[in-house]
């Protein structure tokens, strides 16, 4: 019966993750310190939108994208970056010129990592989290890891049921009947990680509960104007830019990153 001891191993290693997924996941839904009069009364900038939908590397999509509509930063096709203005007019714009570095030119993918890393978006993060608007760095780092332990789980399972099954039968089970045992706690892995995509969707690890509802809320009251578009890129990333050019720009830095 060598196979009842690796179907319990698997339970257990299923049972385990899945808990703790669950537990981060009901931790992440109840930060939410802001009442919410404090939360209807928080005008978000496009920069904390960004910050609360994509995190640091959003807002430095954002940055580069509004001053490239400026005309204020070159962003070629060939997914490099060369500034026109030298003047910052914000914390951010200052990040990103000095990202690109004296000579006034870099590739973009160098620049997007060094200006998430700032010191500005640092300052937005800390003022979100403290109006109760973003999740804190424990809560984030909680459901992302309990992620990873189940997934960890399922592989588990699967090679403790490989196992059970390539073992010499010692007893009368069939092999198919063992198979669908261990299937079951590899179902739960399954379960848990698509309720958690469902549940916890991507936005959710940077903002808190108040702060989805201000997303919300801002894109439903956006007009139809240059502000309008650059909501959509703080919103929805780099997908929601309309140029051809600029989004040449950024397909030609992912496509540079895989390499």
């Amino acid at each position: 019966m060598f196979w009842v001891l690796l179907l319990l191993l698997a339970w257990a290693a299923a049972g385990t993750a899945c808990t703790r997924l669950c537990l981060a996941a009901v931790r992440t839904a109840t930060v939410d310190t802001t009442d919410a009069t404090t939360a209807r009364a928080h005008d978000l900038t496009l920069y904390e939108a960004a910050f609360l939908s994509g995190g640091p590397r959003r807002v430095a999509d954002l940055t580069l994208v509004s001053m490239a509509r400026q005309r204020r930063l070159l962003l070629a096709h060939t997914g490099w970056a060369t500034v026109v203005d030298p003047r910052g007019r914000d914390e951010m714009e200052r990040s990103v010129i000095g990202a690109i570095g004296p000579e006034g030119q870099s590739r973009i993918a160098p620049v997007r990592a060094a200006a998430a890393a700032a010191d500005a978006v640092h300052g937005i993060a800390d003022r979100l989290v403290s109006a109760g608007l973003a999740m804190p760095d424990g809560a984030r780092a909680g459901v992302a890891a309990g992620v990873r332990q189940v997934r960890l789980a399922a592989g588990a399972v699967v090679a403790l049921g490989a196992t059970a099954l390539l073992t010499p039968a010692q007893s009368d089970m069939p092999r198919g009947l063992v198979a669908l045992w261990f299937g079951l706690p590899f179902a739960l892995t399954l379960s848990c990680l698509a309720i958690a995509r469902i549940e916890v969707p991507p936005y959710a690890r940077w903002a808190s509960p108040a702060g989805r509802r201000l997303l919300g809320a801002l894109t439903r009251h956006a007009g139809g104007d240059d502000r309008t578009d650059l909501t959509s890129v703080a919103v929805h990333g780099i997908s929601a830019i309309g140029e051809p050019d600029l989004r040449a720009a950024f397909a030609h830095r992912e496509q540079h990153r895989q390499e």
